[in-house]
């Protein structure tokens, strides 16, 4: 096989994770490609981040690597550069550590995290992936999702993080609806024990959501007592001012 026949099925299956997750099989199928040869490109794929393997083992996604490279893709528009001052305002406006990701498959990619000034903090995420149904942004970005990645993302696997993780399909459909009417997610207690989050979608100038803004803190103080509404619409307002820069930054 020539190098350039293995870059082009490398990006055939590529753009086949980006409908979401799949197994070799399933890549095989759309790829037309023989699964010993579709094993063999995700194993390299694997080795170097373009691919990730799935928690439960039997499936791949796109991995940190992809993500990486697109998010640093434009210039002066990256971003994070773009997003970052609206974070400090946020984290300013409520005391709780802010932050903006974007969707990578069926997981969220956290891009940037600007912390508070309280003394215990929650840690940072940047950097890190997790699965879409857990999180206030994956509620968010998976709202506005094109049909067929929201579907593939209910059919599964949808695994529990913790106790008040919601993994049943149907309620998580309601709850994508729920969101994109709302404009803003609330997640509590959903990825990891003790956090709350609330985010919001970031919207580019041809009018796709590309990234969530969210916040988030201990449950025992985030949000206070009957500031929910407050603290959304802070989360709301801020994802407004990054699309609006959004759309101003050179060549957005």
């Amino acid at each position: 096989m020539s190098n350039v026949q293995s870059v082009e099925r490398a990006f055939a299956v590529l753009r086949t994770l980006a409908g979401g997750p799949a197994g070799v099989s399933e890549i095989a199928d759309r790829t037309s490609l023989p699964k010993s040869t579709v094993a063999r490109l995700l194993g390299t794929l694997v080795d170097v981040g373009a691919v990730d393997q799935g928690r439960s083992g039997g499936s791949y996604e796109l991995g940190e690597l992809i993500v990486d490279l697109s998010s640093s893709a434009v210039p002066s528009r990256n971003l994070v550069a773009v997003a970052h001052p609206c974070l400090v305002e946020l984290v300013d406006e409520i005391g709780e550590a802010a932050g903006l990701g974007v969707l990578a498959g069926h997981r969220v990619r956290y891009l940037d995290q600007v912390d508070g000034e309280h003394q215990v903090q929650v840690r940072d995420w940047t950097g890190e992936s997790v699965d879409a149904h857990v999180v206030s942004s994956g509620l968010v970005l998976m709202a506005h999702a094109p049909a067929a990645v929201r579907d593939a993302f209910l059919a599964g696997p949808l695994e529990a993080w913790t106790p008040a993780s919601v993994t049943d399909p149907g309620r998580i459909a309601q709850r994508l609806d729920d969101t994109r009417r709302a404009g803003f997610a609330w997640v509590y207690e959903e990825m990891s024990e003790g956090l709350n989050s609330v985010a919001a979608p970031v919207v580019n100038a041809g009018g796709t959501v590309v990234a969530a803004v969210h916040a988030h803190g201990p449950s025992y103080r985030f949000p206070a007592p009957g500031a929910s509404a407050a603290v959304a619409a802070a989360v709301v307002a801020a994802a407004q001012r990054v699309s609006e820069r959004l759309a101003w930054a050179p060549d957005a």
